[in-house]
Parts: C-alpha cells; structure tokens; sequence
C-alpha cells in the first residue's frame, strides 16, 4: 500500500485580470480536480465553479467506492459527465453565457494503489517516475490533433497561433466524450495535475525538474507556479501536486 500527500494552488497570472481557474481536493485526499474555464471572464469562471462543485457535491452526498478501481472510475465519468450538463444547461438558459465552457481533469484514488483519471480539454496529468515525465492525458486541441497527426513538432506547437483552441471540453454539447486513463502508482511516484497556463510557460522536462528536486507537494506548487510569473504567465495557472511513499501500516 502506498501513502501520499497533496498540495494545491492558483493564481491569475501576469495578464488576466480574474481567474477562470478552479480546484478541488476532498478533505480525505481522494479526488482531485482542476478545471480551467472558458467564454469570457465571468462565463470561464462560472463554467469551472460549476464543474468543481458539481464533482464535489457528488463526493460528498456518495463518494466512489474505494476498494474498486471500476466503480471508482464509473464514479468519476458519472461526476464528470453530470458537470458537463449543469453547464450545458446553464448555458442554454442564459444568452450571456452562450460561449462559456470548462476543460477539466479530475483524478480519484483507489485502495490498491489505481489512480483513475477523467479528462476533457487541454489541462493535463503528467506522472513523474525516476526523474522522466509522462503525459497521461492527450490534449483536445486543434494543435495538438496536428501533432498527433505528424503535421507540427511540439516546438512548432506551442508559437502556433491556434494554440488555445480546444476540439473538446465541457458544456458546449448536452454529452461530452470523457478520456479515462488508469494510473497504477508506485512508490516516489509524483502525479502532477494542471491547467494548460503551466505548460504554456514551461517545457515538461522543466517541471519534471522542479519535481524531482522537491520532497515536498507545498514547495512543488509554490516553485511551479513561481517559474510560470517568472516566465510571463500570460493565463491562469493552477497546480495539484501528489507524492507518494511506501506506507508501512498500510494508510494514509
């Protein structure tokens, strides 16, 4: 069995006025989510609030079933989805908000060491593991399809100037398609879990670097977000941080 701490934190960035941003870590440290807003300041804002406190509202009135990786991820694309139609709807019943939408990835962690994500948009889950990064999630990106197709480099895909349009996320279409993506961890293991204001700053082997020098899921946050400022943070950027150990007695 494995132990594991988290951390999490935001901040608007260096060029928007207001954060679109929203996140969530439940009081038990099972389920993570990090939502990143779009359609205009007030619409992106509202979009991720209300695809934070849908999932969140569904941990507490039913949390997933802990000792099943299956019903777990059920759980978790079940949430996912439910948030996706409280934006639709929303949406729909305001013309204000006609464009408002939300990426989102959430995370839910089993009893045996499974970590379940569920993904739409561009935010992404990277694993850390003996100093390499991993990227679980594909982004929903017009780019990034180009990339996947061989037509753009990643290089040529982070100045491509159609770089923030997404193909996918929550609350444009009454049903979303929900990537899942199970995770078996394993002790030192880092699960990374961020808005895409983190990788449009930072190359992934630079915060590979940054969590391979920290013990500590506090001091990642604190120094992922930091080098993002430092390096002109043009969107919001938020950061959960989860590090696992070996547990001796088998909890928390």
């Amino acid at each position: 069995m494995l132990t594991w701490h988290v951390a999490a934190k935001t901040d608007a960035g260096c060029q928007r006025q207001r954060n679109e941003d929203n996140y969530y870590v439940s009081p038990d440290n099972r389920l993570f989510v990090v939502a990143d807003g779009m359609g205009g300041a007030a619409g992106g804002a509202k979009a991720s609030k209300i695809a934070v406190d849908t999932i969140e509202n569904e941990w507490k009135a039913n949390p997933g079933p802990q000792d099943d990786p299956e019903g777990m991820c059920k759980w978790l694309i079940n949430a996912v989805g439910k948030a996706n139609k409280a934006i639709f709807e929303e949406r729909e019943s305001n013309v204000a908000l006609k464009g408002m939408g939300t990426t989102i990835v959430a995370a839910i962690q089993a009893d045996n060491n499974v970590l379940q994500i569920a993904h739409v948009g561009d935010s992404r889950a990277y694993l850390m593991r003996e100093g390499k990064s991993v990227l679980l999630t594909n982004d929903h990106s017009v780019v990034h399809e180009m990339v996947r197709a061989g037509r753009l480099t990643e290089a040529q895909a982070r100045t491509n100037p159609y770089k923030n349009l997404i193909t996918r996320c929550l609350g444009h279409e009454e049903k979303v398609e929900i990537d899942q993506i199970p995770v078996e961890l394993e002790p030192k293991d880092w699960i990374v879990l961020c808005s895409d204001g983190l990788p449009t700053v930072l190359l992934d082997d630079q915060i590979c670097d940054v969590v391979t020098k920290k013990d500590e899921p506090d001091s990642v946050c604190d120094e992922l977000v930091k080098q993002t400022i430092d390096g002109g943070a043009p969107d919001n950027v938020t950061v959960v941080a989860i590090h696992y150990l070996e547990s001796d007695n088998g909890t928390k």
